[in-house]
């Protein structure tokens, strides 16, 4: 029993057409913004990807852009089969075409699914990467005359104050390594040889931090040395004057950043493949319609299309049946070359006489 079974006339074959026509145009359309989509979150990873730790997660911008050039050339050739379509005698040239491209839109389509599954699951992968990447790179935050990490204090001071963050987890973070280079610390005076001293690893450690690290909120100067330290300074509670250091920490503030730009682009690619979806539905309709008034002989007559022309169950057993009669190999009893006399074999060779010698 066929799934979908839906009986049109001339008149709906021919509207049916020419809506699909339409909809393939619109589904050009929408491949370019799956393109520009991919496009824009390639950009948005690549402003940040010295505080990351992997690219890995650069698959998910590649598989839009690729699945929106795909739709692109799918859908522009779409909208010319199905005009073509609303003709019986221009539909025999496609004939043969349509079902590879419905087989082939069915990919595209699904690829579109992953594409929006990708965004909402690359979570936990952008958490970890962030983690790593912003531990090293505060790491290396001192190294402004190596090269190859020359410009990482660049970014994370720009990170820093763009984001309102500090540290990776946090402020604190910065009092575990040493952000300062040798070169700006004075190795006469004792109070810095005693601080390197009494370093296991021989870092110059502290309760500071960088001035990136700064509130703009705070209604005084900036305490960014012995922050920890409240009989340090004059007026000052570290507890209560929570605005002076941005207490959020960086990799919490990127990682909303992109959640915020993932779940907005997932959902444009989920509209994005239902629209897909609709349109080859209706392919599938058009096609077999067609393909039904040609074997009933009258192109003015009313034909059936469906989805599938089975069940599902039976349309699975049936792909099924034909994937394992392919991986089929030969039975050695079934073999035709086993067996086989040759010329010299069907040739008797004649028995061979003995003499026996008689004595005497």
């Amino acid at each position: 029993m066929a799934v979908g079974k839906v009986t049109f006339t001339k008149a709906e074959r021919e509207k049916l057409a020419e809506v699909l026509w339409l909809l393939n145009w619109i589904s050009v359309v929408t491949g370019a913004l799956l393109f520009g989509l991919g496009l824009f979150l390639k950009i948005e990873i690549q402003k940040w990807q010295e505080v990351m730790s992997e690219q890995g997660i650069l698959y998910v911008p590649h598989m839009l852009i690729t699945t929106g050039l795909a739709a692109c050339c799918i859908n522009f050739l779409g909208g010319k089969i199905c005009l073509d379509c609303a003709d019986t005698n221009k539909f025999l040239r496609w004939k043969l075409v349509m079902m590879p491209y419905v087989i082939c839109t069915f990919f595209f389509t699904s690829c579109v699914l992953v594409g929006a599954l990708m965004c909402y699951s690359i979570r936990s992968q952008l958490e970890e990467s962030l983690f790593l990447g912003l531990r090293n790179a505060m790491r290396f935050y001192k190294d402004t005359d190596t090269p190859g990490r020359c410009y990482l204090k660049r970014t994370l001071d720009l990170l820093q104050i763009q984001f309102h963050c500090c540290g990776n987890t946090g402020y604190r973070d910065w009092f575990q390594v040493q952000w300062i280079s040798n070169r700006y610390l004075d190795m006469t005076s004792s109070a810095v040889v005693d601080r390197l001293r009494s370093n296991v690893e021989g870092n110059y450690l502290m309760d500071g931090v960088p001035f990136s690290c700064c509130s703009t909120l705070s209604p005084r100067p900036c305490i960014q040395q012995q922050v920890s330290n409240s009989s340090a300074h004059f007026n000052y509670d570290r507890q209560s004057q929570q605005l002076n250091l941005w207490r959020r920490g960086c990799r919490q503030a990127l990682l909303d950043h992109y959640t915020d730009i993932m779940q907005s682009i997932g959902l444009t690619v989920l509209l994005i493949w239902l629209f897909e979806l609709l349109v080859l539905t209706g392919v599938r309709y058009l096609q077999t319609a067609m393909e039904n008034v040609l074997r009933l002989g009258d192109p003015d007559s009313e034909s059936d299309g469906w989805i599938l022309e089975n069940s599902l169950v039976e349309t699975a057993r049936s792909n099924f049946n034909i994937i394992k009669n392919l991986g089929k190999c030969y039975q050695v009893d079934d073999d035709p070359n086993i067996n086989v006399p040759t010329a010299a074999a069907e040739q008797e060779v004649p028995p061979r006489r003995v003499q026996i010698p008689v004595n005497g």
